[in-house]
This record gives structure tokens, C-alpha cells and sequence, in this order.
């Protein structure tokens, strides 16, 4: 991933968020950190292409996604994106393992990379980050928030995606199941090379990272 000059403005009458360069090559992990209101989750926004910037450049795989149309820009992101979102944004009427399966019934490319099947590598990840096998036909609802919060993880990391982005998916978790839930993801994408930026405010988990950049507090 390749970002350059981003900025992005809520309102015409406010002052734009810039943002800092960033080069991520593939299988490497960066660590974003900053106060509350820097624009860490505007930034994520940007970077899977679900905003678009005032100015500025987000490239993935080498396709510059905001001269992408709409569609295609969805397409491109369930292809080669895992998105783990700070409201985790489950589907609430599936089951556990329907909602880790969801991303390779969007992708034909995420769904050729499961092995050997789509079930069971959702059943894989599943098991990985400890989510019992009784739980996997229950609806995401009936289970806790730590759960929904690994259960989205399973759904990013699915088929092997180039770049998963990861806004606070530790945020529900404890200091033990914070870590172990952290080590998990960082090996999981370290398997696939799959490249990982994980935003947190939590500097304690930098030190699991080889890169990390912080946002000012003064960006809006």
C-alpha cells in the first residue's frame, strides 16, 4: 500500500485532515496510534475506499482505488481487503460461521484461496481464536462482545486478503485476551503475507510491531 498527499475534509467550512505518507510493502505490519479525534478511523475510511479524499493518492496492489468506479471499488476491497471495523459490523441474523464465510460469497478470488473448502477454513480461524465449535451455528448476537470481536477477525482474514485494516479490534478485550488475540492475528497474516494496519490509542500493543506512526491530536 502506497498513500501520498491524503487529505479529507467533513465540511467545506472546516479545516482538512491531512495525513502522513505511508509505504506498507507486502506482509508487513504498522502500528497507528493517536489520540481521540486525530483521524484514525477517517483515515481507515479512506484507505479501504469507503470515503473519498479531498486530494491525495491510497494505491493497493498497485491500483490507485479512488479512480476506481463505485462497484469496482467495492469489488476491489472484498477481493483484497479484510476490514475489521470498531463496531465489527457482523451480520446479526447469520451464524457465527456463516458471518467468517460472508467475504468469499463476494469474492471468487477469496474463495479460490480457502483450503480446502470455505467451511473449513472459517472452522480453522474459528478454532484459532477460540471461539468454541458449539458456537459456530449460534447467531452472532447470542454470543459476547469479546467473541463478535474475534469472529470479525476470522471474517477479515478469510481468504487470505493482501491487506487487512483493523480499527481497535482489541478494544473489548482484556489485557490477556488482548495479546493472545493479537499474536494470533499478527501469525495468522504473517502465514498468508498478509499485510496488517492495525489502529489502536493503546500504545501498550506497539510493541507487538516493527512499524508504527502516530497521528497528531491536532489534525482536525
Amino acid at each position: 500500500m502506497e498513500v501520498s498527499g491524503l487529505a479529507f475534509s467533513w465540511d467545506p467550512v472546516q479545516p482538512r485532515l491531512s495525513f502522513p505518507d505511508i509505504i506498507l510493502k507486502r506482509g508487513e505490519h504498522l502500528f497507528l496510534h493517536g489520540p481521540s479525534g486525530s483521524g484514525k478511523s477517517t483515515l481507515l475510511s479512506l484507505l479501504a475506499g469507503m470515503l473519498r479524499p479531498a486530494s491525495g493518492t491510497v494505491r493497493v496492489l498497485g491500483t490507485d482505488i479512488h479512480r476506481l468506479g463505485a462497484g469496482a471499488r467495492d469489488q476491489f476491497r472484498a477481493d483484497h481487503m479484510g476490514v475489521i471495523f470498531q463496531q465489527f459490523n457482523l451480520v446479526p441474523y447469520l451464524s457465527t460461521r456463516a458471518n467468517v464465510t460472508l467475504p468469499c460469497g463476494l469474492s471468487e478470488l477469496r474463495r479460490e484461496r480457502t483450503e480446502p473448502t470455505v467451511e473449513d477454513e472459517a472452522e480453522r480461524l474459528l478454532a484459532a481464536l477460540s471461539i468454541p465449535a458449539d458456537h459456530w451455528q449460534r447467531k452472532v448476537i447470542r454470543l459476547s462482545i469479546g467473541q463478535q470481536q474475534r469472529i470479525a477477525a476470522a471474517r477479515a482474514l478469510i481468504g487470505a486478503p493482501g491487506l487487512i485494516l483493523a480499527d481497535e479490534p482489541t478494544s473489548a478485550l482484556d489485557a490477556d485476551n488482548r495479546d493472545r488475540f493479537l499474536e494470533l492475528l499478527l501469525t495468522l497474516a504473517h502465514r498468508h503475507n498478509t499485510s496488517v494496519l492495525f489502529v489502536s490509542h493503546d500504545q501498550s500493543l506497539a510493541r507487538h510491531f516493527d512499524n508504527q506512526l502516530e497521528l497528531q491530536g491536532d489534525r482536525t
